[in-house]
């Protein structure tokens, strides 16, 4: 992307002109700068022209300003400092800049990127677009060598976007092999101890250190005529992580039957194909809890959305859900916010204007690209789009999934959100553009709520797509992966980075979506090995263009699979007391080096390998052969497979057999665990701190274990096993 500078207004002047008991307002060359002191460890920036309006408040945050400490402003010499506690800003003029400093040392100040010629190369902040009448800010801030960022939503490359060119604007990735995502965020952080939050729904391009604009600059471009930026100083990541999501929200705890396994393919075309794989998985022993319907497997691809099953296949819905309920599964069905124009739905919606229109005031119909479907998928119908800005559609969308969770189902899993075109029209003002990213957030929020309201198993969705507070409404997957090992490797990457991004739970398609060659499964070495990641992740799912269930992949291969999955069931305890933990402080249930180990540089390199949790470090296998390179840092780890000690910092070259995958015990900490299940419901019911599931506790070396802080040696409940590595 073309950085062309001549577009850009330089922004000199900076007056002051009223204070406030959190800040200070001042006059700019075009307008204002509001600044405060907005919660500890956060302080706001607002920048706007004075012809600016805000647009509508789509809820991004959870929590408005608190009360601060005493504020000081001062000014010396042209510099407006605003300090509060340990936290200071100070704002320049000539040219206008900023210095963020924490203790007396800054951690992120305007970039000193100057020209030869002298003066700056780059505009510390400047206003952009005004020649074609879409108004934008471009900001620059300094970076020192070497210094790391990470964030900016669910990114599939290199977990350091170091060197990267970033767009913040949700896609139809089409797999996970590009710089599109489905899920971002404008937000990011660096371990110098600096975050920033660019709080909007529009556009947001981040040159991180990008060679062709400035290798040491982070440079932002907002598509925004108000720069509403939020930053925050911290002693470390997970305290930064702590900041953003006590601003923008919490994850809420997840059911526990969220936790066992989830199994899909794309697609079961009958009810007795779908039946008929449930009845196996428990004749064959595969613990499984959750049976997932997409699209085409219980709706008509002409018709679809509109609540209503394919009557020729499901004549009768609530016997095939009593039927699954009878095996001990529970249903989740896929929908779409999108009505076919050859659905009677369709006519009906329009007429209340519940849908998006287009600026001749007509309902949008979004016509689909024919070509990513190919043979394999069925080429998707023209729809139109709900609005969600429109309270009376909103409502609708979200209680007519009443009925459905009535049958029997248990929860939804929301598809697609990101086709939102610029030029449609909401009920709110707004344009697509100022729509698209943040639509993904309103369809799964308005989902979630229905399965609030109406899910007898308790709330959550299966969300693709997202945006700045989408961790409070659980959980994601990370789209449709490539099913080979490049496409698993980038699914890991995917999941770290959307846990560095402030959400906590995540999964992807266990298998891989789709194949190079049409309709082909895994071999089954990838299978296997895919299957050991998915089990270490906060949740787990199989889906796929082919089938995915384990005996198709052979009984070496099956016999593997279902020790993992007993595993995983036996993980249950520990999982949700890190979901526990992500709840109350916005910690991710997979822990990316730079997150789990700040303070030790050499780890950050590993970005493959995480901490599940506080306890276990995971090394996945991402390659044929059984090869793994893995990072231990400095302390004792031990070897789940051999129960053998290694004293860290250490680098590991070893190959595995195919039944195994390096997982590490962290001295000092314990592993709480279950019994073998078939499914959540043979476990018990209480909460986890009376101990009602746990059987077991592994306790890594001499120290007292612990985790999270709920449980130790001496309060475990009466019974359970405690061994001592």
């Amino acid at each position: 992307m073309r950085l062309d500078l001549t577009a850009l207004r330089r922004l000199d002047n900076l007056w002051l002109q009223t204070t406030t008991a959190s800040g200070a307002r001042f006059a700019t060359d075009t307008g204002t700068l509001q600044a405060e002191v907005y919660a500890p460890g956060i302080l706001r920036l607002r920048l706007c022209t004075d012809t600016a309006e805000a647009g509508p408040d789509y809820g991004l945050l959870a929590a408005g300003p608190e009360p601060p400490p005493q504020v000081r402003l001062s000014q010396d010499a042209g510099v407006h400092r605003l300090e509060a506690g340990d936290l200071s800003l100070e704002l320049c003029a000539n040219p206008v800049r900023l210095r963020l400093a924490r203790r007396g040392i800054a951690l992120l100040e305007s970039t000193g990127d100057a020209h030869i010629r002298g003066g700056l190369r780059l505009p510390a902040v400047a206003i952009e677009g005004e020649a074609v009448g879409r108004q934008g800010w471009f900001l620059a801030l300094g970076l020192h060598s070497g210094e790391p960022v990470y964030g900016l939503g669910e990114k599939f490359g290199p977990l350091n976007h170091r060197g990267q060119l970033i767009t913040s604007w949700n896609e139809d990735a089409l797999g996970v092999n590009s710089e599109l995502s489905y899920k971002n965020v404008p937000f990011a952080w660096s371990p110098q101890g600096w975050g920033l939050l660019v709080h909007t729904t529009a556009r947001v391009v981040h040159g991180v250190g990008y060679p062709p604009w400035s290798q040491r600059s982070y440079v932002l471009r907002v598509d925004d005529p108000v720069l509403d930026l939020f930053l925050f100083a911290a002693d470390s990541p997970a305290a930064l992580l702590e900041r953003f999501t006590h601003l923008t929200g919490r994850a809420p705890l997840p059911p526990r039957w969220s936790y066992g396994v989830w199994m899909s393919r794309c697609y079961y075309r009958t009810a007795d194909e779908a039946l008929e794989a449930a009845r196996t998985m428990r004749e064959r022993r595969i613990p499984c809890d959750v049976l997932v319907l997409d699209g085409r497997a219980w709706l008509k691809v002409e018709t679809r959305f509109g609540f209503e099953w394919d009557a020729e296949r499901y004549p009768d819905p609530e016997a095939f859900i009593r039927k699954l309920k009878a095996l001990n599964f529970r249903l989740c069905l896929w929908e779409y916010p999108y009505i076919s124009v050859h659905s009677p739905l369709f006519a009906r919606l329009a007429e209340k204007g519940y849908l998006l229109r287009n600026t001749a005031g007509e309902p949008y119909v979004y016509e689909w690209d024919p070509g990513p479907f190919g043979m394999l998928l069925t080429p998707l119908p023209p729809s139109g789009m709900v609005d969600f800005t429109q309270p009376e559609a909103y409502a609708w969308f979200r209680d007519a999934h009443r009925a459905l969770f009535a049958q029997g189902v248990d929860a939804i899993k929301p598809d697609f959100g990101e086709q939102v075109p610029e030029d449609a029209v909401a009920a709110n003002g707004d344009c697509g553009r100022e729509l698209h990213n943040v639509y993904p957030l309103l369809f799964n929020r308005c989902v979630y709520e229905a399965s609030q309201r109406h899910a007898p198993g308790g709330a959550l969705v299966w969300g693709r797509s997202g945006w700045t507070g989408s961790q409070r409404y659980p959980i994601q997957w990370g789209g449709d992966p490539q099913a080979d090992w490049e496409g698993l490797a980038a699914s890991v990457r995917g999941g770290l980075c959307w846990g560095l991004s402030g959400a906590p739970f995540h999964s992807h398609d266990i298998g891989g979506f789709y194949h190079q060659r049409p309709g082909a499964m895994p071999d089954p070495e990838l299978y296997v090995r895919w299957v050991q990641t998915g089990v270490m992740a906060s949740h787990t799912r199989f889906h796929g263009t082919s089938q995915r269930e384990p005996w198709f992949y052979g009984d070496e291969a099956e016999r593997i699979v279902r020790r993992w999955l007993e595993w995983r069931y036996r993980l249950i305890p520990y999982l949700e007391a890190c979901a526990l933990e992500a709840h109350r402080t916005g910690m991710p249930v997979m822990r990316a080096m730079p997150l789990a180990f700040p303070d030790d540089p050499a780890a950050w390199a590993f970005e493959h390998q995480y901490l599940l949790g506080p306890s276990l470090l995971v090394a996945p296998v991402l390659g044929p052969g059984g090869h793994v390179t893995l990072y231990l840092p400095e302390g004792g780890w031990y070897d789940l497979t051999n129960g053998g000690r290694v004293e860290g910092p250490r680098v590991l070259r070893r190959t595995v057999p195919l039944g195994e995958m390096p997982m590490y015990g962290r001295e000092g900490h314990m592993l709480p665990l279950g019994p073998v299940v078939q499914h959540t419901g043979e476990l018990g019911k209480g909460v986890l701190s009376e101990g009602a599931v746990i059987e077991e506790a592994w306790a890594f070396g001499t120290a007292p274990g612990e985790i999270n802080g709920e449980i130790n040696l001496s309060g475990l409940p009466p019974g359970v096993r405690v061994r001592h590595w």
